[in-house]
């Protein structure tokens, strides 16, 4: 359940991300809105998991999902560049995730 409620973390982080980008600096309610019950939802959910997952390990896969989701919203939603540099260093980040999870007792 540990890993289930970190994955969800993870995605919720990625909206959150997406809210910050269409509240425009909080001047929006509705996106403001959505954006701080995503980020409270997400900490809870990794702060639940942590309650049995290693602290780097949760910590790290909660940041990376985040960190990959956002990207991947950018460049999809947001026309952002998807360079060859840039799904490299995207596509490291998603094996340090699998590593992560793959290596976690």
């Amino acid at each position: 359940m540990a890993w289930i409620s970190l994955f969800i973390a993870g995605i919720l982080e990625v909206i959150w991300a997406m809210g910050l980008k269409y509240s425009h600096g909080f001047t929006r309610v509705t996106p403001s809105i959505i954006t701080v019950v995503a980020m409270g939802l997400s900490v809870l959910l990794l702060a639940y998991a942590m309650k049995t997952l290693p602290l780097g390990t949760a910590y790290a896969i909660w940041t990376g999902i985040g960190a990959v989701g956002a990207a991947i919203v950018g460049i999809i939603i947001f026309k952002e560049p998807a360079t060859a540099p840039r799904l490299i260093s995207l596509s490291f980040i998603i094996l340090g995730i699998i590593g992560l999870k793959l290596f976690t007792k």
